[in-house]
């Protein structure tokens, strides 16, 4: 299998969801971190804003539908591991929300993580760092 080069970073939504003590964590099936858990999220598609973008990731990988305006930008980020990919990243974190999780395309899993549970979940640092920040800001 012949490796792609890339030229340029590509931009990743990301959407803490936050309820009563709880995240929303999706087990990620497909590359990069293929099997780790995460927030939500995905590439942003040509056209789309990146709230549209954050709606539609959710959406897919989690049933859940949020609303546009009900999404708090969180921070930004970048995961870089050249020559294989680049992503800036931008998460959003949400409290308001509707539907029942059923785990969707780009997921192998989708569960409300108890926020004294998560240690237990293997997930890059700057995915913990960015849940423990959406926690500081509703606390503020």
């Amino acid at each position: 299998m012949k490796s792609e080069k890339i030229s340029k970073p590509s931009i990743g939504i990301g959407v803490v969801l936050l309820w009563e003590n709880s995240v929303l964590l999706i087990q990620r099936g497909t590359p990069p971190k293929q099997g780790a858990w995460s927030i939500p999220g995905g590439k942003q598609e040509l056209g789309e804003t990146m709230k549209q973008s954050a709606v539609r990731e959710v959406k897919e990988e989690t049933g859940l539908v949020i609303e546009e305006e009900k999404l708090k930008l969180l921070d930004v980020a970048d995961m870089i591991q050249l020559p294989h990919f680049h992503y800036s990243l931008i998460d959003f974190y949400v409290t308001e929300f509707s539907g029942e999780v059923k785990v969707g395309s780009d997921a192998m899993d989708a569960r409300w993580v108890k926020l004294t549970d998560l240690p237990d979940y293997q997930m890059w640092d700057e995915t913990a760092r960015v849940i423990r920040l959406a926690i500081e800001k509703l606390s503020q």
